[in-house]
């Protein structure tokens, strides 16, 4: 029989990162696994670009789709809405499956999907080729950070975390800055086809590169004899009972909440707060994503040892930076730059330390653990973007700051109070085989 997709509540346990990595197959040689972790970076730089755009381009998608700014703004909403209800039964549905096959093909469709909104007449094939990518969202990341963990040598699922989330970052930094100069030259019709070419480079280049990481073998189902998506939807009230891996999902939604806010208005803050457009603008975005590298270098390095300080520092940063952003950088060019910087470097290193909190929280239930973490952060999109837009449909722009750090400060209060989900230090896990009957204690 299948195995369930998540475990009953008392076996999330607090355990190491480390014990994600343990799987009854042959581990890849190493110079494969890197390979693989490089080509899983690309594909989260191209989808993190690809879900991120719309706010770059956001004027010029307003003016060519003939729609109001804050309905732009749907457009994120809408794609996390649809990727957060998606994510449970779909990663249950292909639990089964290859993971190289299951993310080649949701990287296959992002490629498919900014083809279509490239030559898409209206907002509503617009929307609609956003939801066919939010379709493959959440699957992808379910599944990007467990299969990191199982490339990774052991004990340093964290920092293969790390290595796959400077994507993330890269994206920032190139991805929407150079897309956005894109659209203000050409149109932002050839900046999503531009990127559909790179997401059709990084499919051929995650099937070349990654082994083909079959699924665990079978395990009983336990005693309501329910498997498969049943199973999976059917257990999701018991891993919720788990404290920490509540807590995570809670600052997760929380916190992501208040961010995309603020974010999803990033340029229109700038341009009243600094008076920036243009390449001036695309620069500011830039130094956003830069220093979210140096931010995810830093958590890769310590999350797994200091879990909590790692996790405060970036949520206290996007605190730092949004009430910045709500008092002293309004009309400070240099202000503003500042604040953006502290608000990348904060936020583009905080998922590798919830990610990473996560597989320590549900290490036997990694992928399906993961899927409950991208439901916490897709609500946390939607729902931010979904305030941002009725707060600038209805003439509150200035208003953004306060409410998104309102909701950031209170994310950083549960996680400070969170112990078991976020300690003070790392469990000194396990040495772990990739052969469980093999693993031994330290």
């Amino acid at each position: 029989m299948p195995p369930p997709l998540i475990k009953l509540s008392n076996e999330y346990k607090l355990r190491s990162v480390a014990e994600a990595c343990v799987r009854t197959v042959a581990p890849p040689s190493p110079g494969r696994a890197r390979l693989g972790l490089a080509t899983l970076a690309s594909a989260s730089f191209v989808y993190v670009t690809a879900e991120t755009l719309p706010v770059g381009l956001l004027p010029q998608l307003s003016a060519g789709l003939h729609v109001r700014p804050g309905t732009v703004g749907l457009l994120v909403t809408a794609y996390a809405a649809v990727a957060a209800l998606s994510a449970i039964p779909l990663t249950a549905s292909l639990e089964h499956r290859s993971r190289r096959t299951v993310v080649v093909v949701c990287v296959g469709l992002l490629a498919l999907s900014q083809f279509v909104v490239a030559v898409a007449p209206d907002y509503a094939v617009v929307l609609g080729a956003r939801v066919l990518c939010a379709l493959a969202h959440g699957v992808f990341w379910s599944m990007l950070a467990p299969i990191a963990a199982r490339l990774a040598p052991s004990g340093q699922a964290g920092r293969a975390t790390a290595l796959v989330f400077v994507g993330n970052s890269l994206a920032l930094v190139g991805g929407v800055p150079l897309g956005t100069a894109l659209g203000h030259a050409f149109g932002w019709r050839p900046a999503m086809a531009a990127l559909g070419v790179v997401a059709v480079v990084s499919t051929v280049a995650l099937r070349r590169a990654l082994p083909e990481l079959l699924p665990a073998p079978a395990e009983p189902v336990g005693p309501s004899g329910r498997s498969g998506v049943r199973a999976g939807l059917a257990s999701v009230p018991a891993a919720l009972r788990s404290g920490p891996l509540l807590a995570v999902c809670v600052v997760t939604m929380v916190v992501v909440t208040g961010h995309f806010a603020a974010y999803t208005y990033i340029t229109a803050l700038v341009r009243r707060d600094a008076g920036l457009s243009g390449l001036a603008l695309s620069a500011v975005l830039f130094g956003y994503g830069a220093a979210g590298i140096g931010g995810i270098v830093l958590a890769g390095r310590i999350t797994d040892r200091r879990p909590r300080q790692a996790t405060a520092a970036c949520v206290a940063g996007l605190v730092v930076a949004l009430a910045a952003l709500a008092t002293v950088a309004h009309g400070s060019t240099v202000g503003t730059v500042a604040a953006v910087t502290v608000w990348g470097a904060g936020f583009t290193a905080l998922p590798v330390a919830l990610q990473a909190a996560v597989l320590r929280v549900a290490p036997r239930s990694a992928d399906t653990a993961s899927a409950l973490y991208v439901v916490a952060f897709q609500i946390g999109i939607g729902g931010g973007a979904l305030a941002g837009s009725l707060l600038v449909n209805a003439g509150l722009l200035a208003v953004l700051p306060l409410v998104a750090l309102a909701l950031v400060a209170a994310g950083l209060l549960i996680l400070l109070t969170a112990r078991r989900a976020f300690p003070a230090r790392g469990p000194a896990g396990p040495a772990v085989s990739r052969d469980p009957d093999r693993a031994v204690s330290r």
